[in-house]
């Protein structure tokens, strides 16, 4: 009897020390194949590039696929468009920049200090730049100095389109009196504070009154072109401001807020589809103006400057490899088909006015700039595609004025650089982010199933 016993001891310790040099074997060839191999995680999880698989071929809606859309960004877009609008005539943008909210009163977001423009010598405005009020303090300033425009200008700069009209917008873009200018490059697209309720009700606002939640059995094709528009200029809108954050105000440190970016675009599959969806959109409306675009007036009183930019936008317009891989972006033609066309297009353009009124909601000044530019962007897009009924627009029939082409120009230099992060930033992000997500849980879970392991081996044993 105590033979046996001290047998059965004997093969139970033997057995143990088999399962523990088994389980050491194990983590020291997981542990060597994750240093070796980055898509294999520590705990079993794989790990692999997620927009390789979730964005490949066709872009729905659109003539071009994901592939081809990433290749001629990087290589001929991107490139060209960044070097487009630093020129004088790309760099310089009309708007109004206070508050004059057309749906609610004034909730008094003006509370926090440091939040109105400083005033520039009157030595750097020409004359036909000054506001009649220009003396008057800012009412609707809200959020940090991060968040005020610098209105610096170039006296040299713009001289006169003739301008019409925007009917896709709600802006009275002939108004000149009620204008100011502002160098976009002294104002870059980023993180500027404006957060918390004023900020959601904008875009509350956007998607509930006047874009109706996509997808719906109920919605129509062009109905659901509007959401993804309006979804793919949020994405571009949250990417800047994640990939240009205030990190540490304390010391002014600003840098990429991966978390930011996964939580509100990259974790969302539709959010970047409809991301690249609006670039081939925009793409489609400048491709398709090239010839009222390739014979514009580039003035800004700098021949050379003007010549420079004349070439820069013939070289986009025109270039070989851009027509021979995505001759056609978006096919507009598909729209505004059978009797209810017509009055589609009526309601569609009173929704996305009233999008553009929105802008003037927003309680952040710099926002307020990059909103009233990127919708204006938009809303010429929807312009130059849709503005003449069932026939092609062509050089003598499309009239733009020049805000609206520095618009237009500036909004696809927008989604080109976020579609670009996108590509390039956006696997390495998820990687990260979904690490932590994983090693969060999964150590509770592998030790978890280790000890039943050896629990149900002593049992058996």
């Amino acid at each position: 009897m105590e033979k046996a016993k001290a047998e059965n001891t004997g093969r139970r310790k033997r057995w143990n020390w088999v399962v523990a040099g088994a389980l050491i074997a194990i983590f020291v060839a997981v542990a060597v194949s994750s240093r070796t191999s980055p898509n294999l995680s520590l705990f079993g999880l794989t790990r692999t590039p997620c927009l390789c698989a979730k964005y490949s071929g066709i872009v729905e809606d659109c003539c071009c696929d994901y592939e081809t859309v990433d290749r001629l960004n990087e290589e001929l877009l991107h490139p060209s468009l960044q070097e487009l609008v630093k020129t004088a005539f790309f760099r310089y943008f009309k708007a109004k920049l206070w508050c004059d909210c057309p749906f609610w009163p004034d909730d008094g977001m003006c509370r926090l200090r440091d939040c109105s423009v400083c005033e520039c010598p009157d030595s750097e405005f020409p004359e036909s730049f000054k506001m009649p009020h220009s003396q008057e303090d800012p009412i609707c300033q809200e959020g940090k100095p991060q968040a005020a425009v610098d209105r610096t200008i170039d006296s040299k700069s713009f001289r006169g389109w003739t301008e019409a009209d925007n009917p896709w917008t709600y802006d009275d873009e002939t108004d000149n009196s009620e204008m100011t200018y502002v160098n976009l490059q002294l104002n870059p697209e980023r993180y500027t504070g404006y957060t918390g309720p004023s900020a959601r009700r904008i875009w509350d606002a956007i998607y509930s009154e006047n874009c109706p939640k996509y997808p719906s059995e109920e919605l129509c094709h062009e109905e659901k072109i509007l959401y993804k528009l309006i979804s793919g200029l949020h994405s571009s809108i949250s990417i800047h401001i994640a990939a240009d954050y205030l990190l540490d105000e304390a010391i002014n440190s600003w840098g990429q807020n991966l978390s930011l970016m996964y939580d509100r675009v990259l974790s969302y599959p539709d959010r970047v589809r409809n991301l690249y969806f609006t670039f081939l959109f925009v793409l489609r409306a400048v491709t398709k103006a090239a010839d009222y675009l390739e014979y514009a007036e580039y003035d800004t009183g700098n021949p050379n400057e003007d010549l420079k930019t004349q070439s820069l936008m013939r070289q986009l317009l025109f270039n070989p490899k851009l027509q021979a891989a995505c001759p056609v972006p978006f096919d507009e033609a598909k729209l505004w088909k059978g009797q209810r066309g017509p009055e589609l297009k009526q309601q569609i353009q009173k929704q996305f006015r009233n999008i553009s009124a929105l802008m003037d909601c927003v309680g952040c000044e710099k926002c307020r700039l990059w909103g009233k530019l990127q919708v204006l962007g938009l809303g010429t897009a929807l312009k130059i595609l849709f503005s003449v009924d069932g026939q092609e627009h062509s050089a003598q029939n499309l009239q733009l004025q020049r805000n609206e082409v520095i618009a237009l120009m500036n909004l696809l230099n927008r989604l080109s650089e976020s579609v670009r992060f996108v590509h390039e930033m956006g696997p390495s992000v998820e990687r990260i982010m979904e690490g932590q997500i994983s090693s969060l849980s999964a150590p509770n879970n592998i030790w978890q199933r280790i000890l039943s392991f050896i629990v149900k081996t002593k049992v058996s044993s």
